[in-house]
């Protein structure tokens, strides 16, 4: 039976597969009569995608009751046949008026996903085509015209379809997770996200361990402490404090984690009062938490539910006493991306995720991230700050929480900074407004730490 996604995709594939770079910038300066070709083409050859209205003809959105069989059988024969033709203006023309008509379908398939634990891409033959198709949340401070300073592949014509090549997601595993409309409330009101980002404290809970294995030295983590109660009675404390702040998402760094925290988390969260329950963060990236040669993030919503957890998947190297040893995890290759209308694409990077520039940059390709959250445990700020501009061209906005335990001596010029939010501004903004700098407090190149430290950035549209 045809499928209108698989149709789309299979669309995708085809003009992927066989146009240039050149191709592509040339067609961003197709003339009006080219334009006026393909629409009349499209029009003979499917008259349902049009509707008359009172300014002339426009391009109709599309209802489940519009894909009818003779819809589809038109729509594949017409690919067809332009196919034949070779005519790949046409071909990207009738694709674009395939992602303007699909607007409400595309929707309905949000609410839908939002029902479900995790989703995966809308059409079933990703595997013979090399591309999978899905809703493309939209984005507050996303320009609308995203990539228009290099028009150079496909995903630069497309509004409305989120396109995921296979070919740039490569060996990595995607899974999808539409957040319900609900989670975000205080977002609809004012139309930005207010960032939590604490480093928690200067005390380690954990002691490292260095060892060797088939020729390669690496270091684990191994946590001390028989009980976490105080810490997780810190981590909660962190959370409530942004509550009370009215913060979107709190965020907080690497390695300082442990076994116990989500079930204590969970529990504090689902015993609040209603009153006290709607003030919790809407997102809360957990402290990582590293356990049987995996480093993990979970991500929790404000019900206290997991919604993912991503693993750290690039290893960290270390040098000690002048000898380099590697962070001995287990990549799962599963990347978890987070989709939510006016927020569009979140991503979290575990640290060393985040600075290695082609695994960063496959992944913003590959999704069109938005938001990008970079919980760390690191000596130095200068390469992540190295990092951001290459989101910012890329309309992606940044979170970077680091930790006062990972100071270490002689390294405290690289800790003037503990975190910071880098972000996409309007052009009438001061450039200075474009990064939030969390200066480190004092008492943490003293060894000492009051518990108190939580910064707070809004992120808004422009």
């Amino acid at each position: 039976m045809l499928d209108l996604y698989n149709i789309v995709a299979e669309l995708c594939s085809d003009i992927v597969n066989s146009c240039s770079e050149k191709f592509f910038v040339e067609y961003s300066c197709v003339s009006p009569a080219e334009k006026a070709r393909i629409t009349k083409i499209v029009q003979i050859g499917i008259p349902v995608l049009f509707l008359e209205s009172g300014e002339g003809v426009c391009v109709r959105e599309l209802s489940s009751e519009n894909l009818t069989t003779e819809f589809l059988e038109n729509l594949k024969s017409l690919v067809n046949r332009l196919e034949a033709d070779r005519d790949y203006y046409a071909l990207l023309g009738l694709l674009q008026i395939l992602d303007r008509s699909m607007t409400l379908l595309l929707n309905e398939a949000i609410a839908e996903f939002e029902q479900e634990s995790f989703s995966i891409v809308l059409n079933t033959n990703r595997e013979t085509v090399g591309v999978g198709i899905l809703p493309r949340c939209s984005c507050v401070w996303e320009r609308k015209h995203r990539l228009v300073h290099r028009y150079n592949n496909l995903e630069s014509f497309l509004y409305n379809i989120l396109l995921i090549e296979n070919s740039v997601l490569g060996e990595l595993i995607d899974e999808h997770f539409f957040l319900k409309k609900e989670l975000f409330p205080r977002f609809r009101e004012r139309n930005a996200v207010k960032i939590a980002a604490t480093p928690l404290r200067r005390e380690r809970n954990f002691k490292v361990q260095l060892t060797d294995k088939d020729k390669v030295q690496y270091f684990n983590i191994e946590y001390e402490n028989p009980s976490f109660e105080a810490d997780n009675e810190l981590i909660w404390k962190k959370i409530w404090t942004a509550a009370e702040n009215e913060s979107d998402i709190v965020v907080f760094p690497e390695l300082l984690g442990n076994a116990e925290m989500m079930k204590f988390v969970s529990n504090k969260i689902k015993a609040l009062s209603p009153a006290d329950a709607d003030k919790i963060p809407s997102l809360i990236i957990l402290p990582s938490y590293w356990e049987k040669n995996r480093n993990v993030v979970t991500v929790m919503d404000k019900f206290g539910n997991v919604i993912c957890k991503q693993n750290k998947q690039n290893p960290f190297r270390k040098v000690f006493g002048g000898v380099g040893y590697l962070e001995q995890i287990s990549s799962n290759l599963v990347v978890n991306i987070l989709h939510f209308e006016g927020i569009g694409r979140i991503a979290i990077m575990v640290c060393r995720d985040f600075l290695e520039t082609e695994y960063m940059q496959q992944l913003m390709r590959c999704f069109k991230l938005t938001l990008i959250i970079v919980p760390s445990f690191s000596t130095g700020s200068y390469d992540f700050r190295r990092s951001f501009d290459l989101c910012a061209h890329e309309d992606c906005n940044v979170v970077w929480i680091n930790s006062c335990a990972a100071l270490i001596k002689g390294k405290e010029a690289n800790f003037q900074d503990i975190g910071y939010v880098r972000k996409r501004i309007s052009r009438n903004e001061d450039e200075a407004q474009m990064l939030y700098k969390m200066p480190i407090c004092k008492g943490a190149f003293d060894g000492e730490c009051a518990h108190d430290c939580i910064y707070y950035e809004t992120i808004q549209g422009v």
